[in-house]
């Protein structure tokens, strides 16, 4: 399955990094892309994930906000 949704806060690479990483800690996660200009994340996962978990860990990294 693919979702995307939209995070407030991105600023340079680092952010690109940092969320990519906390992507990489679940295993249901199979792609992670992130555009910084536009605040997009869209990930490929298997069907079942919680994508509310994902969100949570992203909002506890610092100053990043998801609002779609």
């Amino acid at each position: 399955m693919k979702t995307e949704f939209t995070v407030k806060g991105f600023h340079c690479k680092s952010c690109e990094a940092l969320v990519k990483d906390v992507a990489e800690d679940f295993s249901d996660i199979t792609s992670c892309m992130v555009d910084v200009a536009s605040g997009k994340v869209v990930i490929e996962h298997a069907e079942g994930f919680d994508v509310g978990k994902l969100k949570k860990e992203i909002e506890e990294l610092g100053d990043y906000k998801v609002i779609s």
